[in-house]
């Protein structure tokens, strides 16, 4: 059977999105079809993926950090996705350890959570932390505390290790709910005076951190200048308004990185 074409067919060059697939009777055609089942393993093996710990230990030493590693209170993956909760507060060796570093207060506090998608985290932890980190050293002022890798993690769980850092405000780089267009998107949370209890009102948030959406150095960009003013005045969340003009947003380069992989 013949495949018949959408006019329209043509804007797929401009999105992932699936539009103007055609039809073969009453059907999508055989490789639409196919390459939807492709999209759908693909994000379900996202949510199983394992992170890669070792490998972001070493490429956050490479970069000069001392990275501590912790694990929420879900003891596996299907625990993880049954049980929220447990994914939103560190298992009692975790929060032990934390405490027991006895660093001083900082501005800052990282959290590197694999959440729903460890190969987001994976992928794009690195390029975006190492891009924002410039930017803050050549400002000037800022400080931060250890980053902090997390297993089976929630986006909450960076609320208990910011307050047990000390940590005047938490950023929590974690993979977002993988869609069928983006296995590896990852989201940034943050919130200014960090404590067990905070709600999602009181975080703002980047998402879709990723080179075909919106790529990690111009992520970092907006992400300084949000925290810039998050410490101005002392707060986060729906009081903290984005109100950069994206257009303007700069993408610094980000040499690290390229000494880190050798570029």
């Amino acid at each position: 059977m013949s495949v018949v074409e959408q006019l329209w067919s043509r804007l797929r060059a401009y999105t992932a999105a699936r539009i103007g697939l055609g039809r073969a009777g009453a059907s999508v055609p055989t490789a639409a079809h196919l390459a939807f089942q492709q999209a759908h393993a693909a994000a379900r093996d996202a949510v199983h993926l394992p992170l890669q710990v070792d490998e972001l230990l070493a490429g956050l030493r490479a970069l000069g950090e001392a990275p501590l590693q912790v694990h929420s209170q879900a003891v596996d993956r299907a625990t993880y996705l049954q049980r929220p909760d447990l994914g939103r507060r560190l298992a009692a060796p975790s929060a032990a350890a934390l405490a027991a570093q006895h660093v001083p207060a900082a501005d800052l506090a990282f959290v590197l959570a694999d959440g729903l998608s460890a190969l987001a985290l994976q992928r794009q932890a690195l390029p975006l932390f190492a891009s924002l980190r410039e930017r803050l050293c050549a400002e000037g002022g800022w400080t931060w505390a250890p980053p902090v890798i997390a297993t089976q993690a929630r986006v909450a769980l960076g609320d208990e290790v910011g307050a047990l850092l000390n940590a005047r405000c938490v950023v929590v780089l974690i993979g977002e709910r993988p869609g069928l267009s983006a296995p590896d998107s990852l989201g940034v949370y943050f919130s200014w005076a960090p404590c067990v209890g905070r709600v999602d009102a009181e975080r703002n948030c980047i998402s879709n951190v990723r080179p075909q959406g919106l790529p990690p150095a111009a992520a970092a960009a907006k992400l300084h200048g949000l925290l810039g003013e998050a410490r101005r005045r002392q707060l986060s969340g729906v009081a903290l308004k984005d109100e950069q003009d994206d257009r303007a947003v700069a993408a610094a380069p980000a040499s690290a990185l390229m000494r880190l992989l050798g570029g």
